[in-house]
């Protein structure tokens, strides 16, 4: 049974769904990449209780490392890139080049952008660190605009909350 909420954020309204086992996703709801809420989830904001707090704490510069439990299903590829995602530190980016390596995949740049762009779960799975290799911003279903207001948050240059 999935759950589900909404909340208020700096880089628009966040739509958060999950189930008993964790968060499933955070979708931007207003790209048009958003997956909205099915006709057989359940409203209810409890479950979402710690998700929002933290999220409230990295928005206000006082979280850089989420502690949430987290269901992310993909194919094996999605998944090894989500979890480089994952580790790429606060504040800092990495190229779509660098993670297909670290991947050890070094010629799958292409896939490694589709699995970011399939990334269930934004800004928890930092996606939005993964810049092109010329370093400038590249796609992000958030938005361009968002994807720099996170980055800059994260550089201290500003913030969000």
């Amino acid at each position: 049974m999935i759950h589900y909420t909404t909340m208020e954020s700096p880089v628009g309204p966040l739509l958060l769904a999950g189930d008993e086992r964790g968060l499933r996703f955070v979708n931007f709801e207003a790209s048009t990449r958003a997956k909205p809420a099915q006709p057989d989830w359940i409203e209810d904001r409890a479950p979402f209780a710690e998700v929002i707090r933290q999220l409230r704490a990295y928005f206000g510069g006082e979280l850089r490392d989420f502690d949430l439990p987290l269901v992310l299903e993909g194919t094996e590829f999605q998944l090894r890139v989500w979890r480089s995602l994952r580790a790429i530190p606060y504040g800092e980016t990495r190229s779509y080049s660098e993670i297909a390596k670290r991947i050890g995949r070094p010629k799958a740049v292409r896939a490694v952008g589709l699995a970011n762009a399939s990334n269930p779960i934004p800004i928890i799975v930092p996606c939005h660190r993964v810049i092109g290799s010329n370093g400038h911003l590249t796609g992000f279903g958030g938005g361009l605009p968002n994807k720099k207001k996170l980055l800059a948050l994260e550089c201290r240059q500003m913030n969000l909350l």
